[in-house]
């Protein structure tokens, strides 16, 4: 356990140098110019100069990745002269926009979107996996059918259609909720439900229906396997088969997409978060996009690559938590 614990925490380390690096490549070498992004459309010739040089973007191109990843493990200067700054660790970079570290943006924007993807992720769960599991069990049954049309119809609608039609439903026309702003959870814990209760359900309609249908065939294809038929025979209840022997295995592939779905969503979910006006990263990223602000475009690709490794190697490790099939 402790060698393939030891063997996955460097092949992350791995993964996330490397997309380092080609997102690094991307935002800094390939599509434009970052120094004429922050110096704007007005800029001359010798101000373009001189931010280039500011920027450090004058160096060598492995010299200026090395000073990236330095600055995330120490910190790093931005800058020369009087107009030197201070990059603290994790040093991401500068926003060319908000002129603030990105690393402080992101931690400012984090709890919303925590907020958002946990929230989200717990009813998309109850709501996917009873779905799924009872389909599953009432197999080409009216329920079954009912069900999985629910699904098919739900997946079918774009997010930015269900979020419009519950802002119209809920908020304008019925007005049983406010319109969403962000409550911190420590300061009120059910102003923080009670405003995150819309994103969190258009978020989750579209993963239910896939985890609805995703569940149900796992729980089918468990169902049938000989030591479900030997449970039975030997007199064991049926919600104990069901519980114990077929969800724990029929569950597994759900556990793998799950960590990858709410690995990406704690980065944020840009079009959720845009259209209920929600302050989180998602709406941070679409701003830094827009404004060709590539520090803060790099450090979002980065922090999402980050939720979402860690993600896949928690799945892992409850892999054998949840089937004792499962050894390391």
């Amino acid at each position: 356990m402790i060698l393939y614990l030891a063997r996955r925490l460097l092949a992350l380390a791995g993964v996330l140098l490397a997309i380092a690096a080609v997102t690094f490549l991307i935002f800094y070498v390939l599509p434009s110019d970052p120094a004429a992004a922050a110096c704007g459309k007005t800029c001359s010739a010798e101000r373009l100069a001189d931010v280039r040089a500011y920027l450090g973007l004058d160096r060598p191109l492995w010299r200026q990745f090395g000073e990236f990843l330095t600055g995330i493990f120490t910190g790093r200067t931005l800058g020369t002269g009087q107009y030197a700054v201070q990059c603290d660790f994790p040093c991401l970079g500068y926003s060319y926009e908000n002129s603030l570290p990105v690393w402080d943006l992101l931690m400012d924007r984090l709890p919303v979107s925590a907020s958002l993807a946990v929230g989200a992720a717990a009813l998309w769960l109850v709501l996917g996996l009873g779905a799924g599991v009872t389909a599953a069990l009432r197999k080409d049954t009216a329920t079954d059918k009912v069900l999985m049309v629910g699904a098919v119809a739900a997946a079918s609608l774009p997010v930015y259609f269900t979020s419009v039609m519950l802002i119209y439903g809920v908020i304008r026309i019925a007005g049983l909720l406010p319109y969403p702003t962000y409550q911190a959870f420590t300061d009120n814990p059910l102003a923080w439900a009670s405003n995150l209760l819309l994103p969190w359900t258009a978020l989750a309609l579209l993963y239910a229906a896939m985890y609805a249908r995703q569940s149900r065939g796992s729980m089918i294809e468990a169902m049938a396997e000989p030591y479900i038929r030997t449970a039975r025979a030997k007199g064991m209840p049926e919600r104990t088969v069901v519980v114990k022997h077929g969800l724990r295995s029929g569950m597994t592939p759900i556990l793998t997409i799950f960590g990858m779905d709410l690995g990406s969503l704690l980065a944020g979910a840009v079009i959720t978060e845009s259209i209920f006006g929600l302050p989180g990263i998602g709406r941070l990223f679409y701003g830094a996009l827009v404004s060709s602000d590539q520090p803060v475009v790099l450090g979002v690709t980065l922090l999402a690559a980050f939720f979402i490794v860690v993600a896949n190697l928690a799945v892992d490790l409850l892999y054998a938590v949840i089937d004792p099939r499962v050894r390391y």
